[in-house]
């Protein structure tokens, strides 16, 4: 693939990893364009970010279609029609049924070592919580291929995050974002260099 590596970020919320991304494409460590940003929430605050950066963004509710099918065919679409090569979920709240031309071509960012504290229902501070309430001395983020579970697809890359005496879910966040700000962008970019390869639920990064 071409450098920059051209990509579609998908949010519902707040649009921080979209943030980090847009601050590490100016900032020259991460080589990549975003072509488009997606959101399911017409009102996710992530949407101004893209405004900021000059991006092209679409609204596409689910609330406005009867199923994942049909959401998951407007989501797609719009993504073939941006030329995007990689897709890249950042705070992306939506089950999507993954079509054939977009698999291991979409991956996600998930603020715990996967399989531990993952799945439906598993996302934002719950995971932060869960992983306090339980006693875990170690958590961190994984970046994955998104396939047509929740955070099942094949691992790309985890890095881990101490859990200290003391911290609560605010504390905890914070420096599990700030690894996730230095994983992901280091994940698209040796996707983008080819580094990357899939065989079954295995991943080799050269």
């Amino acid at each position: 693939m071409p450098r920059p590596i051209k990509i579609a970020v998908l949010i519902s919320g707040g649009g921080t990893t979209l943030k980090n991304l847009i601050v590490r494409i100016d900032a020259g460590s991460l080589d990549a364009e975003i072509a488009l940003v997606v959101s399911n929430n017409p009102d996710a605050k992530g949407l101004n970010f893209a405004r900021e950066a000059s991006i092209d963004s679409k609204v596409i509710s689910h609330k406005e279609f009867d199923g994942r099918h049909s959401f998951s065919e407007a989501i797609f679409d719009a993504l073939r029609a941006s030329g995007a090569e990689l897709i890249v979920m950042g705070g992306f709240l939506r089950q999507l049924s993954i079509p054939d031309d977009f698999e291991n071509r979409i991956i996600n960012i998930h603020p715990s070592l996967i399989p531990a504290f993952c799945g439906k229902g598993n996302y934002g501070s719950r995971v932060h919580q869960g992983v306090l309430d339980y006693g875990c001395k170690l958590t961190g983020c994984t970046v994955h291929f998104v396939d047509d579970d929740y955070d099942h697809g094949p691992i790309i890359a985890q890095a881990s995050v101490p859990v200290e005496s003391g911290d609560d879910v605010k504390s905890l966040a914070a420096r599990v974002f700030a690894a996730e700000c230095e994983l992901l962008p280091s994940v698209i970019n040796r996707i983008a260099n080819g580094d990357v390869s899939v065989a079954g639920r295995i991943v080799s990064v050269r």
